[in-house]
């Protein structure tokens, strides 16, 4: 396997979920019983992702997450931790953190405090970031997700890191909703090996017919296997219909606040009422909605096989 494909060893990643006690610490037992779960059922672990709540956690505390990941054993080519924060020295920390670790990769968000920036200041963002770190293990995922950051990664300024660092800067997540623009990235730089993932396994298909790489997706905490399935199985008669089986999951759980609705399934589905605590300012559904949400998945028979036990250790 080449330096530039580390990630490839899994298709599809979920943004992992974090557990929190009920007085909004981190639950380091049960976020590595997840991360366990998750990796049993075929998906790769992106933690401190969007819907990891990783913007509600410390940088202390993504350090100490790390080291227990990999004190309990985790395979490190399973992680590709979020690294991005607005801060250089943060994210420089963490960063070398997971390339110490042995990380598949680190995917990483633009700074994204300051609207409007130029092109310019994002690539003196990451080219900083890339020489402190200053390690050619550095495997850099981008972060593409206007619609929260309101920072958009373009394919000039992604062509321009692409050249100057064109073993490090190794691939995207594209979140941005729009599959044409996934496409464009897969035209434009897709056939040197830069990887290209959709940010919702809506598009799994549609990416990996393309030349895409897979998908980086948040139901993936929920629905891992059936995502990794057709990730891993795609060129089969049956995959349109299993992409439309994926669909019509995901669209239940967008008829909710995503993360909540994520929560509030693996609570009930493990037995732990405390996976549907958030730390603010997210907050969990209202009890009628999360009975609404659980009865529609009991219709459709999901379930989440192995979690209980997993979590029960």
């Amino acid at each position: 396997m080449t330096a530039t494909n580390l990630a490839h060893a899994s298709d599809a990643w979920s943004p992992v979920i974090t557990p929190f006690t009920s007085n909004l610490a981190v639950d380091t037992e049960r976020f590595i019983a997840h991360c366990r779960w998750l990796d049993s059922h075929g998906v790769g672990l992106a933690v401190f992702g969007t819907n990891s709540e990783a913007n509600s956690l410390t940088l202390g505390e993504k350090r100490e997450l790390l080291s227990q990941l990999g004190q309990a054993g985790i395979d490190p080519s399973r992680l590709m931790p979020g690294t991005g924060h607005c801060a250089i020295d943060d994210t420089v920390t963490l960063t070398r953190d997971a390339v110490d670790m042995g990380a598949a990769g680190v995917l990483m968000l633009p700074p994204f405090y300051y609207k409007g920036v130029s092109d310019e200041g994002l690539y003196r963002y990451y080219s900083e970031v890339i020489e402190r770190v200053g390690d050619a293990r550095l495997r850099l995922y981008l972060y593409h997700i206007p619609p929260v950051a309101q920072v958009p990664l373009s394919i000039e300024l992604i062509a321009r890191l692409r050249e100057a660092f064109p073993e490090m800067v190794a691939g995207i997540k594209d979140s941005g909703g729009d599959f044409a623009n996934t496409q464009a990235l897969i035209d434009a730089f897709g056939a040197d090996g830069f990887a290209v993932y959709a940010g919702s396994e809506r598009f799994l298909l549609d990416t990996l017919r393309g030349g895409g790489a897979g998908c980086i997706s948040a139901t993936a905490n929920v629905n891992p296997a059936a995502i990794a399935g057709l990730a891993a199985d795609w060129q089969t008669a049956e995959a349109d219909e299993r992409q439309a089986g994926l669909n019509a999951m995901r669209d239940l759980f967008e008829r909710y606040p995503l993360i909540p609705a994520m929560k509030a399934a693996t609570a009930h589905f493990s037995g732990q009422a405390s996976w549907a605590t958030l730390r603010p300012p997210l907050i969990e559904l209202a009890a009628g909605r999360r009975q609404e949400l659980i009865a529609a998945l009991e219709e459709r028979d999901f379930a989440m096989p192995g979690l209980k036990e997993e979590q029960h250790g």
